[in-house]
């Protein structure tokens, strides 16, 4: 049997935070029908704990305990499955994400939208976070279509329709934006504040940003090996050219053609462009063959308040 609203929170190490997040949600939630889902993705922290406590007192809030860390958009992704809301609202457990303005988004879905994503004036970001966070938009721009002016944000809420047809996804390496940027376009954005960090730091580090990137290059677009084969193409166009040259110089000029180092130089470009070209497509196939090997998006080692599906 369905809800109202959905809140879904994939938590990973924020035990001083998410209390706080919950206790905003339940001041602030208008809907009498609603629950709260809460993902420990594998946490380092005494998270699993503070969030099994608040779903002891109220069975409103349901905790989906992964076996390890998957990442937070396989958090997600196990999250969604488990929602029965009628309208999904995803947002961050840090407490930066204000879930008092969970209503703004809210009613752009109930205007007729699909998704509606937050887009903050002032981020409260790292740099760091900053810097990836402008990287991923301009991938998503070139190998997702994502119209320029859109802001793909961790704070968004989607109506049913569109969680059960991104829930069909069963391959690991999810990408949310991926998700529904294939699913609709009947996204929106609406303006909502940003908060500094009070405790803690972000769980993206360098290697997980270059994971996120390389979900949305290789599992929602071949743009990349389109890239690929036209930068091949006008190289070995630029090779042909400059040995037409070289020959032509000869012939007029009668010199002899020196200089080993830009032979050097060449081979060298050339070189580490193949071998660039070689790993992307090698990270293709790589994620071909897990996928054929059925690796799981998430396992779930148990679950609270939310009955066996």
């Amino acid at each position: 049997m369905g809800c109202e609203i959905s809140f879904v929170i994939p938590c990973y190490n924020s035990e001083k935070t998410i209390t706080r997040v919950i206790d905003e949600i339940k001041a602030s939630v208008t809907e009498k029908d609603y629950e709260i889902i809460l993902i420990n993705d594998g946490s380092k922290d005494n998270v699993y704990e503070v969030i099994r406590d608040l779903a002891d007192k109220d069975k409103k809030i349901k905790v989906i305990d992964l076996i390890r860390n998957f990442g937070q958009h396989s958090a997600l992704m196990t999250g969604l499955r488990y929602s029965e809301g009628d309208i999904v609202v995803c947002l961050d457990d840090d407490g930066q994400t204000p879930a008092d303005e969970y209503e703004k988004l809210v009613k752009g879905v109930r205007e007729g939208f699909d998704v509606v994503y937050a887009k903050y004036d002032n981020k409260q970001h790292s740099l760091f976070r900053n810097f990836g966070s402008k990287l991923n938009d301009i991938m998503a721009c070139l190998m997702l279509n994502k119209p320029k002016d859109l802001y793909l944000s961790s704070y968004f809420a989607c109506n049913r329709l569109v969680v059960d047809e991104i829930v069909k996804y069963q391959n690991p390496f999810p990408y949310l934006a991926g998700l529904v940027l294939r699913t609709t376009t009947r996204i929106k954005n609406v303006p909502v504040n940003h908060r500094k960090r009070e405790t803690g730091e972000s769980g993206y580090t360098l290697s997980k940003l270059i994971g996120l990137w390389m979900n949305g290059f290789t599992a929602f677009s071949v743009k990349p090996l389109r890239i690929a084969t036209t930068i091949g193409f006008l190289i070995a166009i630029l090779g042909f050219l400059y040995g037409i040259i070289l020959i032509i110089r000869k012939i007029t000029n009668n010199i002899e053609i020196l200089g080993y180092s830009s032979i050097m130089a060449s081979m060298l470009f050339i070189g580490g462009l193949v071998m660039i070209m070689l790993g992307l497509i090698g990270e293709y196939l790589g994620r071909i063959y897990i996928c054929l090997n059925n690796q799981p998006q998430a396992i779930v080692r148990n679950t609270i308040n939310i009955k066996k599906k």
